[in-house]
């Protein structure tokens, strides 16, 4: 559960944020969902075994916004949108993930 929550929850924020901002082409949603199961997993799991703290998960986070923006570049052919979808799918999912551990963490101490 440690890695299938975050992966469902950062596939349905994304995919709002993608239907949201217009885009309707299942390649791009497809490959959203695709790109999300190969970038959110291995981050996921360094965050949890590897990580010594924020400047290293930043630095996962950064690595993550540019493969995603190359996939997106494919899917769209463009650069400026490739990077808009993945800079605002990840820091919107990136934000939201913070927000309900800041949530669970004052609900349950």
């Amino acid at each position: 559960m440690r890695l299938l929550g975050p992966l469902v929850a950062t596939i349905v924020i994304e995919l709002g944020v993608l239907l949201f901002m217009g885009e309707r082409h299942r390649k791009v949603l497809y490959g959203s969902v695709a790109m999300n199961v190969l970038t959110n997993v291995p981050l996921n799991l360094y965050a949890i075994y590897i990580s010594d703290g924020w400047s290293t998960l930043i630095i996962g986070e950064a690595l993550v916004v540019l493969t995603e923006a190359l996939c997106y570049k494919r899917l769209v052919g463009e650069w400026r949108q490739a990077w808009i979808y993945s800079l605002l799918c990840n820091a919107i999912s990136f934000l939201t993930g913070e927000l309900f551990v800041l949530i669970f963490y004052l609900f349950t101490s």
